[in-house]
């Protein structure tokens, strides 16, 4: 037994000697790379590239909502389609789901920071006229260098809260709004203390153009003419391809009072021709303008973080910029009526930039509008906004002549045609935030169509309306959207 026990101590002893001669033949262990480190230059959450002097921030949002009595898209009122005709086929909610990823990277270098910007959406929306489904899209997608920004990004002339001076609802009039950003090239000069002077070319075809209603159409017959015009549709859309982008001038005061902001755009509208073919000629480019004012009043005596937002605009051929890109450009309203021998009322108004006929000039229209929200914080987890909105539109006289003159085959005896409109608009929010980056919003927002037409119209069908006599009238609607969103 000794023997063994000595055996055993004898063999550990030698194991652990030939252990410490193997473990002093290893290097020393290395010091722990650090792989990902806080970028401090640009604020909170910007982190270094590993390997690189470029950093990176990731950030985005999750929004769910539900809009009631609406129309086409989010949050928008019941102003067409089947949602305006109120009949059996509209669908009394739409629910949009959507997924929000932005990436941000900038790097400084001797010419000042190199910034990319990228923001994408993952969408699935049920409810709308249109089949429900899943989309992908692209809101900002910019480089930024030297004071130039150089891609997609919010247009230069809209203000820093563009749709939504305290509302949620994609519907509201009265200004201009590129929510997804408009392709562009700008150069920003920065004069400190919070004055920047910006000018950029952007395009103009995807959110920057309404219509121009050409009333020589081939196939404008007396059935063709009756069926469009109560769907706020005054002819062909008859724009030419893109010749000049809009031209956008920008003057920003940005300090701790607020902002101010006057901006200032050239748009060029450029025609198709007056018929099917080349041979039938074509009328002139005509320029067209719009102007905005902003201001935004912070820290007002109500209440901390209380803010009043307004804009107020103008435009001459250009009434995208009071008539924003999400706001649709035809409407057509029903409602009751008291008119004896009218089956229902119906209100209807079509949006454009100009209007020719056959051998004619382009007649520009005019539009102007406002919107605005004042909102209050009740405390850090409770605030409400109270929101308004208004926009005209009017026609020339050579624009009302041409509208007007296809407009007799459908009004009855006595009747009155006159294309001008206005839609007012007025509602309110209150959102939760129970915890930070979570919130929880309900809105609520009346809409009024006040069109200028007199007396009765005899339309053929139209969707599902009976062809019958309509009282021409005002028309009103009530819309609700509920909204949680999470901001990481």
């Amino acid at each position: 037994m000794k023997m063994i026990k000595s055996l055993v101590l004898g063999s550990a002893a030698g194991l652990i000697a030939m252990g410490g001669a193997q473990a002093a033949d290893l290097p020393v262990k290395a010091k722990a790379v650090e792989y990902v480190r806080i970028c401090s230059l640009y604020g909170a959450g910007f982190y270094y590239i590993p390997g690189t002097d470029t950093c990176i921030k990731l950030g985005g949002y999750l929004r769910v909502d539900t809009t009631f009595n609406g129309s086409g898209i989010e949050n928008a009122p019941a102003w067409n389609g089947n949602s305006g005709q109120q009949n059996r086929l509209r669908n009394y909610y739409i629910s949009r789901s959507r997924e929000n990823l932005n990436i941000d990277t900038r790097t400084a270098t001797e010419y000042g920071v190199v910034r990319t910007y990228f923001e994408g959406v993952f969408n699935w929306t049920t409810g709308t006229d249109a089949v429900a489904a899943g989309s992908l899209g692209v809101y900002f997608a910019f480089i930024q260098f030297a004071g130039f920004t150089m891609g997609k990004s919010v247009s230069q002339f809209d203000t820093p809260w563009t749709n939504y001076p305290g509302n949620i609802s994609d519907g509201l009039v009265g200004g201009s709004g590129d929510v997804t950003g408009v392709n562009q090239l700008t150069y920003t000069a920065d004069f400190g203390q919070g004055v920047t002077a910006t000018i950029s070319v952007q395009d103009q075809a995807a959110y920057y153009q309404t219509n121009l209603w050409n009333t020589s159409f081939p196939g404008s017959t007396a059935a063709a003419v009756a069926a469009a015009l109560p769907a706020g549709t005054y002819g062909a859309a008859s724009f030419g391809g893109t010749v000049s982008p809009d031209i956008v001038g920008m003057v920003r005061v940005d300090q701790a009072w607020g902002l101010f902001q006057a901006s200032v755009a050239a748009h060029d509208n450029h025609a198709s021709y007056y018929g099917a073919t080349e041979t039938t000629g074509h009328p002139s480019d005509a320029w067209g303008w719009a102007g905005q004012l902003g201001l935004s009043i912070k820290n007002i005596p109500t209440g901390a973080g209380d803010v009043i937002n307004v804009t107020a605009g103008y435009s001459d051929g250009a009434s995208r910029y009071i008539f924003q890109s999400l706001v649709p450009t035809t409407y057509a309203m029903y409602g009751s009526t008291g008119l004896a021998g009218s089956y229902q009322s119906l209100a209807f108004a079509g949006v454009s930039d100009g209007v020719f006929g056959a051998g004619t000039s382009i007649a520009k229209t005019t539009a102007w509008g406002f919107r605005g929200a004042y909102t209050h914080n009740w405390n850090p987890y409770w605030n409400t906004s109270l929101f308004g909105a208004y926009a005209a539109m009017s026609y020339s006289a050579t624009g009302k002549a041409l509208v007007c003159a296809n407009f007799t085959a459908v009004l009855t005896a006595g009747s009155t045609c006159n294309p001008d409109f206005n839609i007012a608009q007025v509602g309110t929010i209150t959102r939760w935030t129970p915890v930070k980056n979570l919130t929880f919003s309900g809105e609520v927002m009346y809409t009024n169509l006040d069109q200028k037409y007199s007396g009765a119209i005899a339309t053929p069908v139209i969707g599902t309306k009976p062809a019958a006599v309509y009282e021409l009238k005002d028309q009103n609607t009530v819309s609700f959207a509920v909204r949680a969103q999470r901001n990481w």
